[in-house]
């Protein structure tokens, strides 16, 4: 005789979000996005902020939030935009108004390639 197999739980959809690292609140637009999808928000916010913690705190993650059809999430988090990471590194708080055209900043090759091999972990291929 065969073990049970397991029962997975069934998934009701994904949600993607960009709460700033260890400082995720209820506040617009992140508490309307859980809420109307019926999750806990501070059971999130609070999972959320302890999971960023090593994180520098303010800067922007991008978070695929897998919601169960019991009302249960699991997350993942991912590592902040290129664009982001570029502009810390360039000491820049916004990039040039005419691309192309407009130099905003400069990134030494070596900065490149620290990035490249923090945003390598979120590729697929």
């Amino acid at each position: 005789m065969a073990p049970p197999k397991k029962k997975s739980k069934e998934i009701t959809g994904y949600l993607k979000v960009t709460p700033p690292a260890g400082s995720a609140t209820p506040s617009p637009p992140l508490g309307p996005a859980l809420g109307q999808r019926g999750l806990n928000i501070k059971e999130f916010t609070d999972t959320f902020n302890t999971a960023t913690e090593g994180m520098e705190k303010g800067s922007p993650v991008p978070t695929v939030i897998t919601i169960y059809a019991d009302k249960s999430f699991t997350f993942v988090v991912k590592t902040p935009p290129a664009s982001y990471l570029l502009c810390k590194a360039a000491s820049i708080h916004k990039g040039g108004g005419l691309p192309g055209r407009e130099i905003a900043g400069q990134v030494s090759i070596d900065k490149i390639r620290e990035i490249a091999e923090l945003k390598l972990k979120d590729l697929n291929a």
